[in-house]
């Protein structure tokens, strides 16, 4: 007997939601880690909050070019996460519109 495999508008649409949720998630855990200065030297610890870190940087470095960190000292407060998470809100929205159609 043969399955016929098929993906909906909708599939794909809530398999694009859900790549932005993923993401949000991903920038609220680089939050998280910033919060805390000295993680454990454990190897999987590391190598997940490298993961982490590499794969927020950039999209959070597109705002940090133009947003200061407000405040000073060692109390300084960064909005990249904040624009980050906003724009990514409104991205996903249209997006996940534009393909459910």
């Amino acid at each position: 007997m043969e399955t016929i495999l098929a993906v909906t508008r909708g599939d794909f649409a809530a398999y694009v939601n859900g790549l932005f949720t993923v993401y949000i998630i991903l920038i609220f855990l680089r939050v998280l880690m910033s919060w805390i200065p000295r993680l454990p030297e454990n190897r999987a610890i590391q190598a997940v909050a490298g993961f982490i870190r590499e794969t927020t940087d950039p999209y959070l470095n597109l705002f940090r070019r133009f947003l200061p960190p407000v405040g000073g000292g060692g109390m300084a407060l960064d909005l990249s996460p904040v624009v980050g998470v906003i724009l990514l809100l409104v991205a996903q929205q249209v997006v996940v519109a534009l393909v459910r159609g």
